[in-house]
């Protein structure tokens, strides 16, 4: 774009350099013509024997004068002698110049830049050749240029914002599908792990897509499988359990030696555990198989009431302890499922009574908060857990460095796993002492009254 412009302005130049070249030596050349009458002079001089140029002083000033540039003349004999004009200028003279031929080329005079033409004028009987130069500034070729070069970006841009423009909206259709893709994939987890739809994708993609759907269908087969195994095993697991159980506790009620005392309870405790670790084992199987297959919550759940519901399992547990277990509830209510919120539930009392040591108090609360949503929590009185512990909580397996009980560390991940499915917040909080221990629970809820009391699943 750039050399055609050039090439066009400076095709213009010379253009203009042959028509003021041509218009000027035409006027210079006339009075040599007129002296000598035209054509070759043969020996004929001016009044001192020298070849003259009879050209008065307005002939001059005309052809010096232009409106925009400096123009400036210079004629010499063929010796190279000044007959009128700029010495400056006639000593830039080509060495070589044959009659009628035109030279145009670019010189300076006073350190300004110039172009010049050159023509040679028979003027002497044996052939020799008077040399007649025109120069002028360059500001009508600048302006020429500028010109050219204004024409051709107006133009080059005329042209280029509206192939921008279709570039930017076709560019922008192709990659709004992978765009989509892109968001997809970005939403995948290890407990979602939909297929992305590779209809809509340009067909250059579409086979990278289709293979990764088929490896998450083979990710979510292995999950299905690992979830399956676990479910199975602690299924099986319950029963041995339950008898080992109720068969210690028949043991530690039966007349029994006393060195036996100790065995045995340590045998009730561990039965205790093992069933406990079955039962969350199942529950972290139902939780995860929940959240994978992504299902509608159609149910209200009324938290109050489940938490309620539970007092009659978790009373004898926290009496036998030596605690006191309460319950302050108001009314909330929740999209979820029952079964899962219940086994929340059950979890947290559960960690209280085990971790709150005896005579502690746990309280069990629920109610409606102010910007549209519930809240349920379990706080305890008791030792509580330094700050720096309080996130690895959430870990499975994971337990406190000053734990008690019998605990696997599996309650408090379940409780999280849970509250995701549940799109709730789990948080640890103590007291500023350091003391005391609260799992809070929030859940959104979306902006529809309540239904009514018998419509509310347990």
């Amino acid at each position: 774009m750039a050399g055609a412009v050039a090439g066009r302005a400076d095709s213009a130049g010379r253009r203009h350099d042959l028509r003021a070249g041509a218009d000027a030596g035409a006027r210079l050349a006339g009075p040599l013509a007129d002296r000598y009458g035209g054509g070759a002079v043969a020996d004929r001089r001016g009044p001192r024997g020298q070849i003259s140029l009879p050209i008065s002083e307005q002939t001059a000033k005309a052809l010096s004068a232009d409106l925009i540039d400096q123009t400036v003349f210079a004629v010499a004999d063929p010796a190279g002698h000044v007959l009128g004009g700029s010495a400056e200028l006639a000593a830039q003279a080509p060495a070589t110049l044959a009659a009628g031929q035109w030279l145009f080329f670019d010189g300076s005079m006073q350190g300004r830049p110039m172009r010049v033409a050159a023509f040679g004028y028979r003027c002497a009987q044996d052939g020799r050749v008077c040399p007649v130069l025109v120069a002028e500034t360059m500001g009508k070729r600048t302006a020429a240029l500028r010109a050219a070069v204004l024409a051709a970006a107006v133009g080059a841009l005329a042209l280029a914002l509206p192939l921008a423009l279709l570039a930017l909206l076709a560019v922008n259709r192709v990659l709004r599908p992978l765009q989509r893709a892109s968001d997809a994939i970005g939403r995948l987890s290890v407990r979602q792990l939909r297929p992305i739809d590779a209809g809509s994708m340009p067909g250059e993609v579409a086979g990278f897509v289709q293979s990764l759907n088929a490896l998450l269908a083979r990710l979510r087969d292995a999950a299905g499988a690992q979830r399956a195994f676990v479910a199975d095993a602690a299924h099986q697991l319950r029963t041995p359990w339950a008898i080992v159980r109720v068969e210690a506790s028949e043991l530690l009620a039966s007349e029994h030696p006393a060195a036996l005392q100790p065995a045995l309870e340590r045998l009730h405790l561990a039965a205790e555990r093992g069933s406990r670790l079955a039962q969350q084992l199942l529950s972290l199987a139902r939780t995860e198989g929940a959240a994978l297959e992504a299902r509608p919550m159609p149910q209200r759940v009324d938290l109050r009431r489940l938490a309620a519901d539970s007092a009659n399992q978790w009373l004898a547990p926290a009496l036998q302890a030596g605690q006191d277990l309460g319950f302050d509830l108001e009314p909330a209510a929740v999209d979820g499922y029952p079964v899962l919120l219940d086994e929340l539930i059950g979890n947290l009392i559960h960690n209280a009574i085990e971790h709150a040591g005896r005579g502690a108090k746990v309280t069990v609360r629920t109610r409606t908060l102010e910007e549209r949503g519930a809240e349920l929590s379990v706080e305890d009185d008791g030792p509580g857990v330094p700050a720096d512990e309080r996130e690895s909580l959430w870990r499975r397996f994971h337990r406190g460095r000053g734990a008690a009980g019998s605990g696997s560390g599996l309650g408090l991940a379940i409780v999280a796993d849970i509250a995701r499915l549940h799109g709730a917040t789990a948080a640890i909080e103590t007291t500023a002492a350091g003391s005391g221990f609260t799992v809070r629970i929030r859940f959104s809820t979306p902006d529809r009254p309540a239904p009514p009391e018998s419509a509310v699943a347990p």
